[in-house]
């Protein structure tokens, strides 16, 4: 006689994740969202995939987001803010007394350990993923032309101080070291062990006083 076990097939329950405050809530889709784009791109972004890889079912997605756009709008929101918080940290509206070579060479560091302590969202701005939907594309050039602003006007006050180097236009001057701290933060994200936020740096210091040879730094 067949046992109770041969006749009934064993079920699997799906593990469903712990009940969590809203809040809570809210952000384990979205960092549920955030890691799909980066694994598979937008393309396996879904409102089934989210609830999928948080353990939780569709109707709790739909609690929080009444679709996927405006899922993928909140998300695209909370990386922006991530990213601008730190970029305002790190590039001053007004410089202190720090020696532009020192400015620039701390700069660069603190950007590149900023890309390095969150790389899912650095990954979204500095390494665009196919099928990247259009408000995404958006929104990172308006911060890259916001950091641009902020960048060009520590160069011109840099132009302002004694034995500052004769013939380096300005805008050009912010746009290279825009275009090269980017580089250096996909570097970064590529080949972490390879290139080192504290290796840039020394790599920028010997730039600007090489370029700059009386710079105030050294004294």
């Amino acid at each position: 006689m067949a046992s109770s076990t041969d006749q009934e097939p064993r079920v699997t329950r799906r593990p469903y994740a712990p009940r969590l405050p809203p809040a809570e809530r809210r952000e384990q889709l979205l960092d549920g969202a955030l890691g799909l784009i980066i694994d598979q791109g937008y393309a396996g972004v879904s409102v089934e995939a989210v609830a999928r890889v948080a353990g939780v079912t569709r109707p709790v997605v739909y609690d929080h987001f009444p679709n996927l756009g405006r899922l993928l709008a909140a998300l695209v929101e909370r990386e922006e803010n991530y990213a601008v918080a730190q970029l305002e940290m790190i590039v001053p509206e007004a410089p202190g007394d720090q020696s532009p070579a020192d400015l620039l060479a701390t700069s660069v560091e603190q950007f590149l350990e900023a890309v390095a302590s969150r790389p899912d969202t650095w990954k979204i701005i500095l390494l665009p993923i196919d099928g990247t939907p259009a408000i995404i594309r958006e929104q990172v050039e308006r911060q890259r032309a916001r950091m641009q602003e902020r960048i060009t006007a520590l160069v011109a006050w840099a132009n302002e101080l004694p034995d500052f180097p004769d013939g380096l236009d300005i805008e050009l001057t912010g746009q290279a070291i825009r275009q090269l701290a980017e580089e250096a933060g996909r570097m970064v994200l590529t080949d972490p062990d390879r290139y080192s936020p504290e290796r840039y740096g020394q790599f920028v210091r010997a730039v600007v006083r090489l370029v700059w040879p009386h710079d105030g730094g050294d004294h």
